[in-house]
């Protein structure tokens, strides 16, 4: 019998992709927090990890996880439940060692469908989903990073993770004249207008960035 771990903060969740895997022929451990699953994981070593990435306080808290995973259980297979459905969040987990990726408002037949998959080997990415995941890869303006600095690189992941400018200049100890100057230049190389913009890009570009 395949063994999963689901873990997930909402209860409801929990039982309802519980009751859905068992019946897929499943043995579902559960737990609700990031540490908890963490633990459950290394002690039982399941076949499939079903995990969510939003959790309390910690928004995308998940992709973390899903890394710590793959290097201590290579042998589990993790794949991502969640209400992100953004391209670029899509892409990190991804890239971060997930399988297969569901939506929670997919009917429940996806999960069902990806678990099969996931469980065999095999990844999972619905259709439309794949199609914007593919598209966002292939951004042109991506070859664009590889000719930056690494200071340019760090503002931009700086600015991926909401920081302002003042914030940014004590990050890298220069002036803020000195990180508007650089956004400025930035938005000129990268073809964008504006520094919301440009903020954009860097969050949908962030694991090119590392």
């Amino acid at each position: 019998m395949t063994r999963v771990v689901v873990v997930d903060d909402h209860p409801i969740v929990l039982r309802g992709a519980r009751r859905l895997l068992e019946d897929a022929g499943a043995e579902v451990r559960e737990a609700a927090s990031l540490p908890e699953g963490y633990r459950a994981i290394l002690r039982h070593r399941p076949d499939v990890a079903v995990i969510d990435l939003a959790f309390p306080g910690r928004d995308l808290a998940g992709l973390a996880l899903i890394g710590r995973v793959r290097k201590r259980a290579p042998a589990t297979r993790v794949m991502v439940f969640s209400m992100h459905a953004d391209p670029a969040i899509v892409a990190r987990a991804l890239a971060a060692g997930a399988v297969g990726y569901v939506l929670k408002d997919a009917p429940a037949g996806d999960l069902v469908r990806a678990f099969e998959q996931v469980r065999a080997g095999r990844p999972y990415l619905d259709g439309p989903l794949a199609t914007e995941v593919a598209l966002l890869q292939a951004d042109p303006r991506r070859s664009l990073l590889e000719a930056l600095s690494p200071r340019e690189r760090r503002i931009l992941a700086l600015l991926a993770e909401g920081r302002g400018y003042a914030a940014i200049a004590e990050d890298l100890s220069v002036s803020y004249k000195t990180v508007t100057n650089s956004c400025a230049a930035l938005r000129q190389r990268l073809g964008v207008a504006t520094l919301t913009e440009l903020t954009h890009f860097a969050v949908r570009h962030v694991a090119d960035l590392r």
